[in-house]
């Protein structure tokens, strides 16, 4: 199909061919939500931990007589039930990362595309050069204001500056096309992507 080109201010510069076999998948938002699950446990440290009764300090001497003071028998001042003891079944260090087959999370980038194209929040832009004339993040915020504030700008190069200028910005993010992904997209509002950014992502997905 056929979709237009804009300018970072939203005026019309051409036409471009989308390969339908990307843009016009129907979504199937049970196979996203698999793909958004596994890069969330990807991105999970594990470092959580808790101790056990063998990793609390403490004496290991019993605390009082058996019996006949009249309250429970105890055995340890390490044990779950005192303040400072242990924690019974609690979370370990440990990978949450899981496999995900490689096919499912290329399918569910395609969908994500499709399904931001129908609702006209993907937009085409032929150069992101005009962003970087005034290193300011008033500047960058005016320049893109069409899109509105919520946008991710996805594009094969970035200039250090402008970096710096978008990172000021709420709910306004750079991405390289190499590193575009499920998740940044679902997070934004807007999807902007750059002419030559449009052939690495259909050569990546064909």
């Amino acid at each position: 199909m056929n979709y237009q080109v804009l300018d970072i201010t939203g005026e019309k510069r051409g036409e471009v061919f989308l390969e339908d076999s990307i843009f016009s998948i129907e979504p199937r938002y049970d196979i996203i939500h698999e793909v958004l699950r596994w890069q969330m446990a990807k991105r999970r440290s594990g470092n959580h931990s808790t101790k056990t009764v063998a990793d609390v300090e403490g004496s290991t001497r019993k605390i009082y007589r058996q019996k006949g003071t009249g309250g429970a028998r105890h055995g340890s001042n390490r044990r779950a039930q005192f303040r400072g003891g242990a924690i019974i079944f609690g979370p370990h260090k440990r990978d949450h990362e899981f496999s995900l087959n490689k096919k499912l999370r290329k399918l569910s980038l395609k969908m994500s595309l499709s399904h931001y194209l129908k609702e006209g929040r993907l937009f085409i832009i032929d150069d992101f050069a005009p962003l970087g004339d005034s290193y300011s993040s008033s500047g960058v915020k005016r320049k893109i204001s069409f899109f509105g504030s919520d946008v991710l700008i996805v594009d094969s190069f970035f200039d250090h500056k402008l970096c710096k200028s978008v990172a000021n910005l709420h709910k306004t993010d750079l991405i390289k096309v190499e590193g575009l992904n499920v998740l940044d997209i679902v997070r934004h509002e807007k999807l902007l992507i750059s002419l030559s950014s449009l052939e690495k992502i259909e050569q990546r997905l064909k």
